[in-house]
């Protein structure tokens, strides 16, 4: 065999995302030499490895930039640890994890060596710095990671994770990565349907992973009240989590930056507390029964949820509280002051003459905002619960969460923009999973959400104008359990699966993704 075979089988180009490189980080280059001849006196010297360009690392989401560079990339040695740098002592708990992940050492707050792991507090930065924004730099055997926040920090730990899950190795060179929307999350409707504190947990792990940053719960509605009570016990059902368990999702929550965000329906939605006190049931022309309704014209009505309110502000300490808002009977009707006219008598004497039913409604919303203000909550409703005209005005701070255009006076998505409302997207055309799928609703696969879904689809499937684009604080998948025995809890992780990936890559980075749909699919199915 002549030498420069054997170089070409010892030395071949390898290199994170160029090809398969087996060496060990660290590994000296190999060499090879032939015996000196008399037509070859002096020995010809080794060759120096050389490496590809490398690629970025596959992840959900997909890092926003990265310079490659040429390089092995760093992969988890025997010899490596995780280490948090001089003055960034706040990021040991986002330490122990990845060590933990990777099953690698957790040194602490220490100078990193070769095969390392760094994390690092690095406040200002680029003008286009924000919290959850990170910079990874792959180098000599080394990671280093630095953000001006824990949050941004935790996220390049995930890259971190996912790189060596898909690939084995993090590739050389350097990730400068933020999120587009500061709000991206997960909302489970654990009202209709029992979720464990397990299951719940799983998906706190889940989303943290996808840089997801909110898990919402909706706990209460007509078929069930889900946390236990002391305020009020007798609205509690039989299954139910205890404030415990509460406690420790939240702190787990906390751990992984993700904030849960609690949501007691009201006027409408409020079943289950009103089969404890049936006197506040709302009652139509006719003395018939408006399922799920309060009658907002009682003093009472408003005692008992605010009494819910005051007490789950204090169990959930994230920013967000939501206070619904949506389908109140009363407003779903043709003409809701001629069905329901103990309401519209209540609206002229509190707002004279002009006064109507959804002034009423709107006033009951302000209330209920006012409430978990108090408490350090910004207020988050949905929007069939903010009306256009009308003689009150729905608060303007109140977060707008854009779920549907069904219902009867539809208002379009560009009517709370141009009004400046901050807007979440829940687009039920895209980011809705009921289970049963009832109304014309079918299990999102999640490949609709990747090629066609961005922020701006609010409704339906067409944008709206760019120029709203930063009123549109983000989105969240939506878990809905209307018919709740269709599937079982595994089951409804399983489904949610694919979907919950491609939410996160379009609230990441809402750009056309590089990777097609059935490249995207597998690597979901992989990490």
């Amino acid at each position: 065999m002549g030498l420069g075979l054997v170089f070409v089988l010892a030395f071949g180009l390898v290199g994170c995302g160029g090809g398969d490189d087996d060496a060990g980080v660290g590994a000296g280059p190999a060499s090879t030499t032939a015996p000196p001849s008399a037509a070859s006196p002096t020995p010809t010297p080794s060759p120096t490895r050389t490496y590809p360009l490398s690629t970025a690392p596959r992840t959900i989401p997909a890092v926003r930039e990265h310079v490659p560079a040429r390089g092995p990339g760093w992969r988890p040695g025997p010899g490596s640890a995780v280490v948090v740098a001089p003055g960034s002592d706040g990021l040991a708990d986002e330490a122990r994890l990845l060590a933990r992940e990777l099953g690698i050492a957790a040194r602490g707050e220490a100078r990193p060596r070769a095969g390392d792991v760094e994390l690092a507090l690095a406040p200002g930065g680029s003008g286009a710095a924000t919290p959850e924004s990170y910079t990874m730099t792959v180098r000599d055997g080394r990671v280093r990671i630095s953000g001006p926040d824990q949050a941004g920090v935790f996220y390049g730990t995930r890259t971190v994770k996912q790189a060596v899950r898909s690939g084995g190795a993090v590739p050389e060179g350097v990730v400068r990565d933020r999120p587009d929307r500061p709000q991206r999350g997960l909302m489970v409707d654990i009202a209709r349907k029992h979720f464990t504190a397990a299951w719940l947990e799983a998906r706190v792990r889940e989303a943290a992973d996808l840089k997801l940053n909110q898990l919402g719960l909706h706990f209460s509605d007509d078929q069930a009240f889900r946390i236990a009570s002391d305020s009020h016990p007798e609205v509690v059902s039989p299954q139910h989590l205890t404030k415990a368990e509460v406690r420790r999702i939240v702190a787990l929550a906390a751990s992984l930056h993700v904030t849960v965000v609690p949501e007691i329906d009201s006027p409408g939605h409020l079943g289950a507390v009103l089969a404890a006190h049936p006197s506040l049931r709302l009652r139509d022309a006719r003395g018939t029964v408006a399922r799920g309704a309060i009658d907002i014209a009682r003093p009472q009505s408003a005692r008992i949820v605010d009494d819910l309110l005051r007490e789950y502000a204090a169990l959930f300490p994230g920013r967000y509280f939501h206070v619904g808002a949506d389908e109140y009977r009363a407003l779903m009707a043709q003409d809701p002051e001629a069905s329901y006219p103990a309401l519209a008598a209540e609206a002229r004497r509190r707002y004279g003459a002009a006064g109507r039913v959804q002034d009423l409604a709107t006033e009951w919303l302000n209330d209920r905002a006012a409430v978990v203000r108090a408490a350090g909550k910004q207020p988050k409703a949905w929007n069939d619960g903010i009306f256009r005209g009308g003689v009150v005005k729905a608060d303007e701070d109140v977060e707008v969460e854009y779920w549907t255009g069904r219902e009867l006076g539809a208002r379009p998505p560009a009517e709370y923009l141009a009004e400046g409302r901050p807007v979440v997207n829940v687009n039920d055309r895209y980011l809705y999973y009921v289970l049963g799928q009832p109304n014309q609703f079918t299990y999102p696969t999640g490949r609709e959400i990747y090629e066609k879904w961005t922020p701006l689809v609010l409704r339906g499937t067409q944008p709206v104008p760019e120029r709203y684009s930063r009123q549109i604080l983000g989105g969240r998948f939506a878990v809905w359990c209307d018919l709740a025995n269709a599937q079982t809890q595994a089951q409804v992780a399983a489904g949610i699966r694919t979907p919950l990936r491609a939410l996160a890559q379009k609230v990441w980075d809402p750009r056309r993704p590089a990777l097609p749909w059935q490249d995207f699919a597998a690597l979901a199915r992989r990490l």
